[in-house]
């Protein structure tokens, strides 16, 4: 693996890790699955699909933080209108 796809691949890591502090089931399962997907690639050697798997990451980390900006416009619009007003 070339060195600037490796220091990618951390950046990711550590990226999801953090990202995966506020995860809705845990941080503990949130990390034990990210640790299971990252094992399960690791002995991959081809750059092309190192930079698939990277750009997976990515919508992963997309997608967490919509998860997490959907849930907080939701406790907002809780906090400031009630269910009995329309």
């Amino acid at each position: 693996m070339a060195s600037s796809l490796r220091g990618e691949v951390r950046t990711l890591y550590k990226n999801l890790l953090y990202l995966g502090r506020e995860y809705p089931k845990g941080a503990d399962y949130f990390r034990s699955r990210l640790k299971a997907a990252f094992l399960k690639n690791k002995d991959v050697k081809d750059p092309e699909k190192i930079k698939q798997l990277i750009a997976q990451g990515e919508f992963v980390i997309k997608e967490l933080e919509a998860l997490y900006f959907l849930r907080k416009y939701r406790a907002l619009k809780r906090r400031y209108y009630s269910d009995d007003n329309p």
